[in-house]
């Protein structure tokens, strides 16, 4: 079992759920969070006050779940980013699991 961990921009939430389902990932979490693609535009907007809302809405979803679920899940995302006009791609990373309960 290996914990999966994906980010994408709230664009694309819908999507990340579609290949969930062609992966055969039934089982996940999700949460609404900021992207921020470097770190002058944080510092900008890090006032106590900010005008404007500086990170872009994204997605974070997790799921522990095996193998070769998620090896389909990756050829699925290498798939749908090479097919996007947009330069921001889904990003997807594997953390092993020593132990669990």
């Amino acid at each position: 079992m290996k914990l999966l961990i994906v980010t994408t921009v709230d664009e694309f939430q819908k999507d990340v759920l579609q290949l969930f389902k062609k992966a055969n990932i039934e089982s996940f979490s999700g949460s609404d969070i900021e992207g921020y693609k470097n770190a002058s535009s944080f510092m900008l907007n890090s006032s106590w006050f900010p005008s404007e809302k500086g990170g872009a809405d994204s997605s974070m979803f997790f799921s522990f779940t095996e193998d070769k679920n998620i090896d389909s899940f990756f050829n699925l995302v290498v798939q749908f980013n090479t097919m996007m006009e947009t330069n921001n791609p889904i990003h997807a990373v594997v953390v092993p699991i020593e132990r669990s309960i």
